[in-house]
């Protein structure tokens, strides 16, 4: 016998003896096999089941990297969370005796109207309103001394039943509500923790404010009802109070329940989520007076759909005014952009093209993912009649030491006014159990791992001391061929 086929058989013999004492199912059947017959079932089997084992596992793999999440629902008892933020404004944008003197001088110096009556107001005048805002807006003047200040509105604010003061509140405009105050905002730059908790001063988070509308000062034709308008949000969260603010009706006391819910969300892989702003819309929260807010999406959306409605307008919609901040596209320039006029269809042209294209909302919000996490809060309204006639003296005095100018007939009809323009709205903490929505990812490496073994257990018997006897015969077979060349 040469010396090659010595080494063939020695070679075969190692193979033949891991094949015999293998854990693995099928290959010692076909190592001992002693037919033809018996050699091809059992090989046949090994390749049929190995070709199973291998699909389950590519499953299990692909199945893994699709990055699946389960929502987890838990409560958690915090007796120490901060007292959300509370955000109001009035019904009205714009009052009368602040707005129409500035309205008139613009319309007469552009020959729109030929009027100096302070006194009436008719419906072509009210079409002119927003054009108006529109040129003050683009001057970069500011349209707060045409709303109601916080001063005339609020007669008592208490909170945990601690007087608390208009320094408590920070203002911002509305588009849609003017002038607007918040409480318990997050501020920056602080150098304690201005936001308060709950349990502080040793209550359970009652937030009590005692309102007058004024609602003689509002626009004739631009208005339709009396109150307020107000949002419970996170003390991190600008207030939405267009899209998610409660209509209060005034003549009446309403009580807010609220409860906290928080979301949080896995980061990538498992979601595109952000929690950092942009610097674009850091540049917006600079109209909100130092307060600290986050990241939100709908805001990202906004922001990027008027990038749209400049690049083919040059300029951006009008009634989204709060979203002015824009940067350039293909710079890193920020700038307040003009607002178009409401005459000019460019913009609800190009509004329309947007929304129903998908592709191009894409391509213009590509970065506006989901909050990572977001805070919520669940909110039952109730309310009663008031003010009982025992208050009505001291409601009566506030509203003669106000600003505002009264109404033509007070000294006649003072009590139904009243009745017509005065609220209390208190908001209360329901219970300190807040309710904690977790993504977890439903498919973990150790899942993977040991659905891998499940699969190659089942189907061939393989674990990892079967892979230590493979290992073991390529050490073998290597050590040999070493062998052989040395020798």
């Amino acid at each position: 016998m040469n010396q090659e086929t010595q080494s063939h058989n020695r070679r075969r013999s190692i193979i033949r003896e891991f094949c015999l004492n293998t854990s693995t199912h099928a290959l010692p059947g076909i190592a001992r096999a002693e037919s033809k017959h018996n050699r091809i079932f059992w090989s046949i089997s090994f390749i049929c089941l190995m070709g199973i084992m291998i699909y389950f596992i590519v499953e299990a793999i692909i199945a893994y990297f699709q990055y699946p999440t389960n929502m987890d629902l838990s409560y958690n008892d915090d007796k120490q969370q901060y007292f959300p933020a509370f955000s109001f404004c009035n019904l009205s944008p714009l009052r009368f005796d602040q707005f129409i003197k500035p309205f008139l001088n613009y319309t007469n110096t552009l020959n729109l109207t030929n009027i100096n009556d302070t006194t009436t107001f008719v419906p072509y005048q009210a079409s002119l309103i927003w054009n108006f805002l529109i040129d003050t807006i683009n001057r970069n003047e500011s349209l707060i001394p045409f709303g109601f200040s916080l001063s005339s509105m609020l007669m008592e604010c208490s909170f945990n039943y601690k007087p608390c003061l208009e320094e408590d509140f920070i203002s911002f405009t509305s588009p849609n509500y003017g002038r607007c105050y918040t409480f318990n905002a997050k501020l920056k730059n602080s150098t304690d923790d201005n936001v308060r908790y709950t349990n502080q001063y040793g209550q359970y988070g009652v937030l009590s404010l005692v309102l007058y509308v004024h609602s003689h000062q509002y626009i004739p034709y631009t208005t339709d009802s009396a109150g307020v308008v107000v949002i419970i949000h996170d003390n991190t969260q600008l207030p939405m109070i267009e899209t998610s603010g409660i209509e209060l009706a005034p003549g009446k006391r309403h009580r807010l329940n609220y409860r906290k819910k928080k979301s949080n969300f896995l980061s990538s892989p498992y979601s595109t989520c952000a929690n950092q702003p942009s610097s674009v819309m850091m540049d917006m929260f600079e109209n909100y007076n130092d307060a600290d807010y986050g990241y939100s999406r709908m805001i990202c959306t906004g922001l990027c759909r008027q990038v749209y409605y400049y690049e083919k307008c040059g300029c951006i919609f009008p009634f989204y005014w709060n979203y002015r901040s824009i940067r350039l596209p293909g710079t890193n320039r920020i700038i307040r952009a003009p607002l178009c006029r409401t005459t000019d269809r460019c913009y609800l042209d190009a509004a329309e093209s947007l929304t129903q294209t998908p592709s191009l909302l894409d391509k213009y919000c590509s970065d506006c993912s989901e909050e990572c996490s977001l805070t919520s809060f669940i909110v039952q309204v109730s309310s009663s009649e008031g003010p009982l006639d025992w208050m009505m003296a001291d409601i009566k005095a506030f509203v003669e030491d106000s600003s505002v100018p009264l109404p033509a007939n007070w000294s006649t009809t003072w009590r139904q006014d009243i009745k017509q323009n005065y609220l209390v709205v208190n908001v209360l903490t329901e219970t300190t159990i807040v309710e904690i929505n977790t993504q977890s990812a439903a498919i973990s490496p150790i899942d993977v791992f040991s659905n891998i073994g499940g699969q190659t257990g089942l189907w061939l018997g393989l674990s990892f001391l079967s892979l230590m006897e493979f290992i073991e015969m390529i050490y073998r077979l290597i050590r040999y061929q070493v062998y052989l060349m040395i020798r």
